[in-house]
């Protein structure tokens, strides 16, 4: 059973940083895609960030410059390094594995985080 743990969120100013961490247990996670989402509230879940198992990445055009994506296989964990905060990026962040290695959307993901709330005040 592949389990997805996502942590770093909280309270920041805009302006500020975080760091998510999502770290896999089960599964051989250095063979899929990996991505970040985030829902706020009233609003559909969105894909932010995407790292494949080759490690080409993609970024939403609304993050692009300011957020990045990464993954430490040895330690089966993504990140999402987030800078330049402001308060449209408050939501809550889902980390998600894809069913393919070259890949991820919302049809192709296989298993979700339990997700951890990100709020930028201004």
């Amino acid at each position: 059973q592949v389990q997805l743990v996502e942590s770093g969120g909280g309270l920041v100013q805009a302006g500020d940083s975080l760091r998510l961490s999502c770290v896999a247990s089960g599964g051989f996670f250095s063979t899929y895609a990996m991505g970040w989402y985030r829902q706020a509230p009233g609003k559909q879940r969105e894909l932010v960030a995407a790292i494949t198992s080759g490690g080409s990445i993609n970024y939403a055009d609304s993050v692009k410059g300011r957020f990045s994506i990464s993954r430490d296989n040895a330690k089966n964990t993504v990140y999402l390094q987030m800078n330049s905060l402001n308060p449209e990026d408050t939501a809550v962040y889902y980390c998600a594995r894809s069913r393919t290695s070259w890949r991820i959307n919302h049809d192709l993901v296989a298993y979700w985080g339990q997700g951890t709330q990100v709020t930028v005040s201004s």
